[in-house]
């Protein structure tokens, strides 16, 4: 595959790229994608876990019962007919910016073209830590003070069924109706995308550095598990849905329906190759800095991070297996109680024009959820536009696979028997 061109990227960008690629640790300021990535890496995982304690267990413990699923009716007189605003939580670094940073063009368009002024507050750090800001007001069917949240989709599902976000008017969004990518539409915790859009989605491949493999190319998850020449070499990666996910593919499992059976005997060749010292470790995003400097061979890792490593280091390379892929969205959800719901409602349309679409993938680096994208964003960055960890082509596509929603008790004990996998 291509690399970007750095010369069409702004200069900000270019000098954010460069200082990024010196990697966690080397001393080097962090680059804007790279804190943008970071929440992909060591607070998802912190997520998965901790939230895990989740279930319902979690919710009891702070003092919240588990929540009735509400059905995602509970809202608010809206406001937004006389109150032309809408306040909207993402995560840090997760949106176009201006040069000196000061703006973001979009939310700036949007602004202009609507009267609508946004209170864009980049409070998200991990999904966990946000669930406690919110997780009060929202049990207590108060107002959280935002009218349009961004998390990723194992969180998303958990508040739709709790019953603790609001239902999507359709009339209000032809843009996302129309231009969402068949990838998206259907995920098994909000079926027809009835209370949630993505804004953007991650993929988890296998990436590798040829001179630390000797010129080898590594394709498979057996390779990784496996392979002789890589033992001590291999990064897996923290979040359970990852790992797991990509070892059920490559046993030949679907991860949208696997059994109890099936998820322990993932675990256990995973643990196999955790005891016999094949894995390194389980990272983070600090993957990033041992695999282009070869310390890690062979990894899986998230193509937000390969798109920008192969900008400052050709060694890098990524591969689609046979078996497939996982891929995992972070999603736009209302609020119960939002004060600004149809406002919230064209700003998630507003962010499915095409146009829009390709600014904001030409900017992040991930996933695009619009489909026909690729006109728009080849007139920002042609090569961007035919890269297919950006936009996937249909071969991309077709290997794509997602984690199925797992019920309380399941994601406990699931999570507690990879926290052993990895702590051990």
């Amino acid at each position: 595959m291509e690399e970007f061109d750095p010369d069409r990227l702004s200069l900000a960008h270019r000098m954010a790229i460069r200082d990024g690629a010196r990697g966690p640790g080397s001393g080097g300021p962090r680059s804007r994608w790279r804190a943008s990535t970071s929440r992909r890496s060591v607070l998802r995982a912190i997520a998965g876990g901790a939230l895990t304690l989740g279930g319902s267990a979690a919710l009891g413990a702070c003092g919240i019962p588990p929540a009735a699923n509400s059905g995602g009716t509970v809202s608010t007189q809206d406001h937004s007919a006389k109150e032309k605003r809408v306040a909207f939580s993402n995560w840090t670094e997760y949106i176009d910016a201006s040069d000196d940073e000061k703006h973001r063009p979009s939310l700036d368009q949007f602004a202009q073209r609507t009267g609508i002024k946004v209170k864009y507050t980049e409070d998200i750090n991990d999904n966990v830590e946000f669930f406690g800001k919110i997780k009060p007001q929202l049990a207590a069917g108060q107002d959280t003070g935002r009218d349009l949240i961004c998390v990723t989709d194992w969180l998303a599902a958990r508040l739709i069924r709790f019953g603790w976000v609001q239902k999507l008017d359709a009339s209000h969004l032809p843009h996302a109706y129309t231009n969402l990518s068949q990838q998206f539409r259907n995920p098994d915790w909000d079926p027809g995308r009835a209370y949630s859009y993505p804004w953007a989605g991650i993929s988890t491949l296998i990436a590798y550095n040829i001179k630390a493999t000797g010129g080898e190319h590594i394709t498979s998850v057996s390779q990784l598990l496996d392979k002789p020449q890589l033992k001590g070499r291999v990064g897996f990666l923290s979040e359970m849905r990852d790992s797991v996910g990509m070892t059920l593919l490559d046993m030949g499992k679907d991860p949208a329906n696997f059994t109890d059976d099936d998820y322990d005997a993932a675990i256990a060749r995973l643990q196999k190759a955790v005891d016999n010292k094949q894995i390194r470790r389980f990272t983070g995003n600090d993957y990033v800095s041992d695999l282009s400097k070869g310390d890690l061979a062979a990894c899986l890792g998230w193509a937000g991070d390969l798109v920008q490593l192969q900008v400052d280091n050709p060694d890098v390379r990524f591969h689609i297996p046979d078996s497939g892929y996982m891929t995992s969205t972070d999603n736009l959800l209302i609020p119960n109680k939002a004060r600004h719901k149809t406002n919230a409602e064209r700003l998630i349309d507003y962010y499915y024009e095409r146009p829009v679409a390709a600014e904001l993938a030409a900017w992040i680096s991930y996933v695009c959820p619009v489909a026909g994208v690729e006109e728009e964003l080849a007139k920002i960055n042609k090569r961007a536009a035919r890269n297919p960890l950006i936009v996937p082509d249909a071969e991309m596509a077709r290997k794509s696979h997602a984690f199925r929603a797992l019920e309380a008790k399941e994601e406990t004990a699931y999570e507690k028997k990879f926290a052993a996998l990895t702590d051990g």
